[in-house]
């Protein structure tokens, strides 16, 4: 049985541990002490051969393992043979013929001819407005404080520009200035920047001149910036002393006249205070028309805002210019005025703007008034 045995490292076979001469201590033969394993009480010998050696033995050569490994069949990967000459490579990964002869895909067949990308906008050159020496449409609309440019641009692309009564829906239209019409959203916009447009509150006690020999307070004392001084205004009609509220600022000539002439009848609308209570039947009579020592004359709109006790503040309409209108209608009804405040002239109000001061017209205000006077920018 011992033969048939072999070291699990691979050495010569040895004798079974049971069998043959112990060690001292430890076999059966031996010193006094703990018997052997083989002998007396201990456990007996294996019985029958080992599965398989761990190491190179008969089995383990028989198995085929390449120097001396067990277990291991000898496959392309471990075999043992003869190595490539120094110097001498392995084939390439792409031969030349497969690497560049390979045959590319026909792209004009998959994708057709190369044809040129069309613009995304037609040539502005076709368009009569045109001017290559002038200045960007958007450009102008932004600078004229319209909107940004973006926006501008967006409001070209949607239609709602004109210039000189064509619509103009391209980007990169270059215009002259100083000879366009321009338009949005059928307002004209002014693009002349040596016409100034402003708004006062007139406060009570203020003459409506730009100078009084006697003295008193008047529009010139409130004309303060740089650029109210570098521009010589006119006040659009007038407003008595003891009146307030809404007075319009221009060098514009042709404006102050529409806005003046009442042909064109441009509503003012006032706030009036009276004592009140007030009987019903007054709007009306003033509506109707009330008999002055000029003619007769009357309100457009006639409107209860509102009542305190002893008080009435009434809103009233009236596109006539004559002077002191308001107090004499107010007067010949049998109710005096108190206090009178003018809050609108066209499409411009007053809003919050504080009395004694004076502001510029936005572009857009500024359109809105010439457009209802039949004017163009």
């Amino acid at each position: 049985m011992a033969e048939n045995h072999s070291n699990s490292r691979g050495k010569r076979p040895s004798q079974s541990r049971g069998s043959g001469p112990s060690r001292p201590g430890k076999g059966s033969g031996g010193h006094s002490g703990a018997p052997g394993r083989s002998g007396g009480p201990g456990k007996g010998p294996k019985s029958g051969p080992k599965t398989g050696p761990k190491g190179a033995g008969p089995r383990g050569a028989a198995a085929g393992g390449p120097k001396g490994r067990p277990g291991k069949p000898a496959t392309k990967a471990n075999a043992v043979g003869p190595k490539a000459p120094k110097g001498q490579k392995g084939p390439k990964p792409f031969a030349k013929s497969e690497r560049y002869d390979r045959k590319m895909p026909d792209k004009v067949a998959i994708y057709g001819p190369h044809r040129r990308r069309r613009p995304k906008n037609p040539p502005v050159d076709r368009l009569e407005v045109h001017d290559s020496e002038g200045v960007r449409l958007q450009k102008l609309l932004a600078n004229a404080g319209v909107a940004s440019r973006r926006v501008c641009e967006e409001m070209i692309a949607e239609g709602r520009v004109t210039v000189d009564g064509q619509k103009v829906t391209e980007l990169g239209v270059r215009v002259d200035p100083r000879t366009v019409e321009i338009t949005v959203d059928g307002l004209p916009i002014q693009l002349d920047d040596k016409l100034v447009y402003f708004a006062f509150n007139k406060p009570e006690g203020v003459v409506s001149s730009m100078e009084d020999q006697e003295g008193r307070p008047c529009i010139s004392d409130f004309l303060t910036s740089s650029k109210h001084l570098q521009h010589r205004v006119f006040h659009v009609g007038r407003l008595d002393s003891e009146t307030e509220g809404l007075l319009l600022l221009t060098n514009d000539g042709e404006l102050t006249n529409r806005l003046t002439h009442p042909s064109y009848e441009v509503p003012k609308t006032y706030l009036v205070q009276v004592r009140g209570p007030m009987e019903k039947g007054i709007g009306d009579i003033m509506k109707a028309g009330v008999e002055l020592e000029d003619g007769v004359a009357k309100v457009d709109e006639f409107r209860l805002v509102d009542s305190v006790p002893g008080h009435i503040l009434v809103e009233v309409v009236l596109h006539s210019g004559r002077n002191r209108i308001i107090r004499r209608l107010f007067d010949a009804v049998g109710y005096p005025v108190e206090r009178l405040v003018r809050t609108q002239v066209g499409p411009i109000r007053i809003g919050d703007q504080k009395q004694g001061v004076v502001r510029d017209l936005s572009n857009t205000e500024v359109g809105h008034l010439l457009a209802s006077v039949g004017l163009e920018g």
